[in-house]
């Protein structure tokens, strides 16, 4: 095993780039003793050094993660990490609180889930000036089509910390959130977001609302702006093969990722040329393809000299160090600005669901509500929502259960 992962080689050679922790905090600890586990015992000393530097509390302006994303399904995830620990909040939310319903005992841990995680990337949020060690807690996703709903719910994740930044969805009604919330000087993280007219559409209203808040006097120093392109979810739940089919066009596992990455990098470039205040953060992404027989990482690879933010669910960080075909990954300085090729670009450009999501206005904001993938992604964030409330329903009832169930 290298003595250093390829995250930190990536970082190195990319002046500005965030790798940020894409799931609760929480589990960290739980997480890293899974991987020591299973490790082969001469490389568990080396991952044990390799953690201490993703996550260091006592020295956090050295420490790789940079911030956090989270959402409905990863607060899930944190509860199932160790049932008993939030058996135990709920329990005492539940003294503290007379009168509640599995709603509103839900929201309550929540929050703490939000809390107890944004506590742990405080010491780097300080330590930066308040520019980094922001924790993404979402809005309830049941509501990215109600803007009132949507505000109350970011008026509470806001106070939970100072370094809370406040998840919106890249919905109609979530843009106008994003424009009230920046005129606020609240930061803002713009999620369920996939295609240029999105990205585009947010970093002009950010720019807006942040204008607001300058003619305002509004006090701006917690103040961040980050737009997610949840990449592989466009490709990938999105469906972008079977739209390439209905023309005709056999696409293969490298073609989508590409598609991804020539999106990316468009928004990467308009977003650096305008000078927009907000930085672009890419999620959702996958190990592949396979080249000649050897597994690349071209979600990575492609990034590779970017001042953007790339957050890295455990599962892909897990991968990312036990690659096969590690010896072969090597990372080109300014690739980020190396257009996908043209032959490629030709055919991705047949598609019109490509063409659209490439093109700056192929959706209006009317549109955005029924983009394929946000309808996917927004339906299995609220179904682990709902699965967070029934998990609450059992603490209400009096009869938590061991352990509850993650779609």
């Amino acid at each position: 095993m290298r003595e250093h992962n390829l995250l930190e080689d990536l970082v190195a050679v990319s002046p500005g780039m965030e790798i940020w922790w894409d799931s609760s905090p929480v589990i960290f600890a739980n997480w890293c003793a899974k991987m020591l586990a299973k490790a082969e015992p001469g490389d568990q000393d080396n991952l044990k050094r390799q953690f201490k530097r993703m996550y260091d509390k006592e020295n956090p302006e050295t420490q790789l993660f940079r911030g956090v994303t989270t959402n409905p399904p990863l607060s899930l995830q944190a509860i199932k990490d160790d049932p008993p620990r939030w058996q135990k909040v709920a329990a005492e939310l539940l003294k503290e609180n007379d009168g509640l319903d599995k709603e509103s005992l839900f929201w309550l841990l929540y929050k703490e889930v939000v809390k107890q995680g944004s506590d742990m990337f405080l010491p780097l949020f300080e330590a930066s000036g308040h520019k980094q060690g922001f924790l993404s807690g979402q809005v309830d996703p049941r509501s990215s089509f109600d803007r009132d709903a949507m505000l109350k719910q970011a008026e509470e994740i806001h106070a939970v910390n100072p370094n809370v930044m406040v998840k919106c969805p890249g919905t109609k009604q979530g843009y106008e959130l994003i424009e009230e919330l920046t005129s606020r000087g609240i930061a803002t993280n713009n999620t369920l977001s996939f295609v240029l007219p999105q990205f585009m559409d947010c970093a002009r209203t950010v720019k807006r609302g942040l204008e607001t808040a300058k003619r305002n006097g509004v006090d701006l120093s917690h103040w961040r702006s980050v737009i997610t392109d949840m990449e592989a979810r466009y490709g990938d739940l999105g469906g972008l093969r079977e739209f390439g089919k209905e023309q005709g066009i056999e696409l293969t596992e490298g073609d989508v990722r590409l598609a991804e990455l020539a999106i990316f990098k468009k928004a990467y470039r308009l977003l650096k040329e305008g000078g927009y205040p907000s930085k672009m953060l890419s999620c959702s992404l996958r190990v592949g393809p396979t080249v000649d027989g050897k597994q690349r990482l071209w979600h990575l690879e492609e990034k590779a000299g970017a001042d953007v933010v790339v957050t890295c669910p455990p599962s892909l960080i897990d991968e990312v160090i036990n690659l096969s075909d590690i010896q072969d990954i090597k990372f080109e300085a300014n690739r980020i600005d190396v257009d996908p090729p043209k032959e490629v670009m030709d055919k991705l450009m047949r598609i019109p669901y490509f063409e659209r999501a490439y093109t700056e206005d192929g959706y209006t904001r009317d549109e955005y509500n029924s983009l394929p993938p946000l309808v996917k992604t927004a339906e299995q964030f609220s179904k682990a929502t709902n699965e967070m409330v029934e998990f609450a329903a059992t603490c209400v009832s009096g009869a938590c259960i061991a352990e509850p169930s993650v779609s």
